[in-house]
């Protein structure tokens, strides 16, 4: 009774897998999966900016190891996405999708994201400079 029950329950998770993969239709994966990546790729690169040792990595070049430090923190646009493609392409093609294709582009949308908060500029400070010191308001003798 039980290999029954658990051959059924088999068989009709196979066919709702194979079933719930969209066809494929030019633009149409395209579509649904851009927001995702986009709010994926947002959200890596704001976390990247709030973590001193992301930072770190991020301003080496290390774009993997600085997403790996703070990826946890994504977890939920990651998974939407994972769990779209695999909607769009059928079942465990999300997270090859994620492990692969995602992740070989997420270092240069990173870079081109946060290359404005890595670049050193100089800024103007109305404190006065520190080897400057107060005029003395004493009484002198002259």
């Amino acid at each position: 009774m039980k290999a029954r029950l658990l051959g059924a329950l088999l068989t009709l998770v196979a066919t709702a897998g194979a079933a719930s993969a969209a066809p494929r239709t030019p633009g149409h994966a395209h579509a649904a999966m851009a927001p995702l990546e986009r709010a994926a790729t947002e959200c890596f690169a704001e976390t990247v900016m709030a973590n001193p040792a992301a930072m770190r990595h991020a301003r080496a070049g290390r774009w993997y190891e600085a997403a790996g430090i703070i990826g946890f923190l994504c977890r939920p646009e990651v998974d939407a996405m994972i769990r779209t493609h695999d909607q769009l392409f059928g079942n465990g093609t999300g997270q090859r999708y994620f492990k692969a294709a995602y992740t070989r582009h997420l270092g240069g949308e990173l870079a081109i994201r946060l290359q404005p908060m890595l670049e050193r500029t100089a800024v103007a400070t109305a404190e006065p400079a520190a080897d400057r010191t107060a005029p003395e308001t004493g009484d002198k003798a002259e």
